[in-house]
């Protein structure tokens, strides 16, 4: 009996001291309530609502996802999870201009581990933060206007060769596959000075897989898109590996200009300190970065502005007008300069109401640095941020009758601050900007002054992934302006 109450006090002592501990814990619950985080829901688990995401881009219309969820939860900020990552997505012109006025201060560049897996990423990106800053430091003296217009004539040559080879011997066309074959093969040209064909279809190949994938839950099984990716992105490292590397020995025995083209001028970046170059992996993860950029997004404004020209003659017949002009001022074989970039105001007008209905891009990704408050929620260090172009482009607050195709829109000062952003804004604005405009300008000229064309299929859908994309390559039916 003894050992029987022994045991019974020995159990309500316990009880005793577990009751204390949950008094104490909910005292203090009290005291330090937990963050209160933007409203929204998360998903399943890992998967998130990336298939909700992913049927929405599907479906011609990835700004439902956010508007949808603006509409239930918040238009400021609200909590979804989407490729594996936990994610707020900040709303509105004011959710783009705190995300963009807060780099280097709450917020950091980050990629999802889809696209760092997929683009090769080195591991040690924390390692190699110096060498990062030392190359974006170096990326706006090769970008900036007046560094690209050399590249103006050498774009337009490209484009009238490609026109003759590709479009010219046809009656019908297939935009969408044409114009990646174009851009790829003028980011090969600019950036890593390679014009042979055989290798240009290679790269072209490799990125189209890896595109696929590279926006999707990073589920590594046999047979899904994360796992393509990822395959294909190791091949593609491999590849520009080998490139740095020759053109490394070409540079040492001074066999090619020092500052021919982007990949020439990467390798020259040193460290003052230990003169060392820069690391060759995140070297090749840049470049391939800026195929990615520059390939995809810059093909599919092109696409997106053929198919509006195509449905409205109205404004086919002004670009025309526009375009004919700069013709005639040009002697017999003259290629474009600066000065007549600077005169396709309205064509530029067209490819950014282009860009606001079909953006090249959906948003960005950010990590939370410092906790803040935002839109009276809390932001934990750590998590992940993202702003959006659907909260904003198709928003009737900013451009009354969104789905109308109007380039006046763009006229004068233009759209509201911080509600156009296919480019993205601030410090960590898209790099190849002006790049991607004297791309799509003269390859504009060319197609503009050389053809008139009609869509095959007039209903085609347009999907997402992740650029948009006609679902059948956009066939037209062209016909020479002035017939032999």
């Amino acid at each position: 009996m003894d050992i029987f109450f022994s045991s019974l006090y020995l159990i309500q002592f316990v009880i005793l001291c577990i009751s204390l501990l949950l008094i104490i814990f909910s005292i203090y619950k009290r005291k330090s309530p937990s963050p209160k985080l933007p409203p929204g829901r998360r998903g399943w688990p890992i998967v998130g609502e990336t298939l909700e995401y992913v049927r929405a881009c599907k479906s011609g219309e990835p700004e439902k996802f956010i508007i949808d969820r603006m509409s239930n939860y918040s238009t400021e900020v609200f909590q979804t999870s989407l490729f594996g990552e936990n994610l707020l997505v900040f709303c509105g012109a004011s959710g783009n201009k705190f995300m963009f006025s807060s780099a280097n201060k709450h917020v950091t560049p980050w990629w999802p581990r889809s696209i760092s897996a997929a683009l090769n990423f080195p591991s040690d990106m924390a390692f190699l933060k110096d060498d990062i800053a030392k190359l974006r430091a170096m990326l706006p003296e090769f970008l900036k206007p007046e560094a690209l217009q050399r590249y103006i004539p050498i774009m337009d040559s490209m484009a009238k060769e490609h026109l003759e080879t590709s479009w010219s011997p046809y009656n019908e066309v297939m935009v969408f596959p044409l114009t990646k074959e174009y851009t790829i093969a003028v980011a090969c040209r600019v950036f890593i000075n390679i014009k042979d064909l055989e290798h240009i279809t290679r790269f072209s190949n490799l990125f189209s897989l890896i595109t696929k994938g590279i926006l999707s839950a990073p589920i590594k099984l046999p047979g899904t898109a994360f796992s393509h990716a990822v395959r294909e992105g190791k091949l593609l490292h491999e590849e520009f590996l080998g490139i740095i590397r020759d053109r490394k020995m070409e540079l040492l025995e001074k066999k090619v200009p020092a500052k021919e083209d982007l990949l020439s001028r990467m390798l020259l970046v040193t460290d003052h300190e230990n003169g060392r170059g820069m690391n060759e992996k995140l070297i090749a993860s840049q470049i391939i970065g800026f195929f990615i950029g520059s390939y995809i997004t810059t093909s599919s404004t092109i696409t997106s502005i053929l198919r509006y020209l195509a449905e409205f003659p109205n404004v086919y017949n002004k670009v025309l007008k526009e375009q004919m002009e700069i013709a005639k001022s040009k002697g017999p074989g003259e290629l474009l300069s600066w000065e007549d970039i600077k005169k396709m105001k309205y064509s530029w007008n067209v490819a950014c109401e282009a860009m606001r209905l079909a953006p090249p891009i959906q948003g960005a990704f950010r990590e939370v640095t410092t906790e803040f408050t935002y839109a009276g929620s809390t932001i934990p260090k750590g998590w992940k941020a993202y702003w959006t172009v659907a909260s904003t482009h198709k928003n009737p607050k900013y451009f009354p009758d969104p789905e109308k195709f109007d380039p006046s829109r763009f006229e004068g000062n233009g759209p509201a601050p911080y509600t156009f952003v296919p480019f993205g804004g601030g410090p960590h604005m898209c790099l190849g900007k002006e790049y991607s405009r004297l791309e799509i300008l003269t390859f504009i000229h060319n197609v503009v002054t050389k053809y008139k064309w009609e869509k095959v299929n007039a209903n085609e859908k347009i999907v997402f992934n992740p650029a948009p994309s006609p679902v059948n390559g956009l066939l037209v039916r062209i016909e020479p302006l002035i017939k032999n």
